[in-house]
């Protein structure tokens, strides 16, 4: 009834921004998608041997990494369906590990069918530039995200990300290309895409090339600021007057 001008809504990803325009109130007002950004000189790859000596992590393994803050209690980040394509994994990837943090490991340990390395929380950058750089995969078995900052620093780091093909997950993996999108919500194909990336040494190095890469030109902080300056400019140049 009030809200007569139109703001000009900016979201940080494609998910949200079709929100927008399907909400009753804001369908017809601008909306552009900007991303978060990061440091992409912060969140970088730092040699897989070298972070994994200095993490106590074991090498000429393949690890998979998740963030369980709440993961394991939140069903909209996805821990049962994880759980479910692990179980798929057992008999095709038997030397694969687990690397969760977020948490230390509890007093009862779920079983999760593979050896399991809990990093506690880790609170600097460095320290999670270093986790990242270590393992071989991040998974992200959100039902609902919007742009998870783990999954960008993740990418820039270098590191393949397989994930559902909900929400704003799809603005941070291409398919096929820095990571794998499964069919929402089926353990079956996430337990695919872990595989798919992990199977093939060349076509693993090309995804982490191609992950860094993308991160640089899409999430750098000077592209970023570039994106709200000219949304600010065309924001004044519309209400000079005539």
């Amino acid at each position: 009834k009030h809200w007569k001008r139109p703001f000009h809504i900016v979201t940080p990803s494609n998910w949200l921004a079709n929100s927008v325009r399907e909400s009753s109130l804001m369908s017809h007002w601008p909306v552009s998608v900007i991303p978060y950004s990061i440091d992409t000189q912060i969140w970088r790859p730092l040699g897989r041997n070298f972070a994994r000596s200095i993490l106590g992590l074991p090498e000429g393994v393949p690890l998979l990494l998740f963030g369980a803050v709440g993961g394991a209690k939140d069903p909209r980040k996805g821990f049962d369906l994880l759980e479910k394509a692990l179980s798929y994994l057992r008999e095709e990837m038997p030397d694969l590990e687990i690397v969760i943090f977020g948490q230390s490991k509890p007093e009862h340990t779920h079983d999760f069918g593979f050896d399991v390395h809990y990093m506690g929380r880790l609170h600097d950058e460095s320290s999670l530039s270093l986790l990242y750089s270590a393992v071989d995969t991040f998974v992200l078995p959100s039902r609902q995200d919007n742009l998870p900052n783990t999954g960008l620093e993740a990418q820039s780091c270098g590191t393949p990300v397989v994930a559902f093909n909900t929400g704003g997950l799809p603005d941070i993996v291409v398919h096929k290309k820095t990571g794998y999108l499964a069919e929402a919500f089926d353990p079956m194909d996430l337990a695919a895409g872990i595989h798919w990336v992990l199977k093939d040494k060349q076509r693993f190095f090309e995804l982490e090339l191609a992950a860094r890469k993308r991160a640089c030109e899409e999430w750098s902080q000077t592209r970023i600021a570039n994106c709200y300056q000219e949304i600010y400019k065309l924001a004044l140049d519309q209400n000079l007057p005539n």
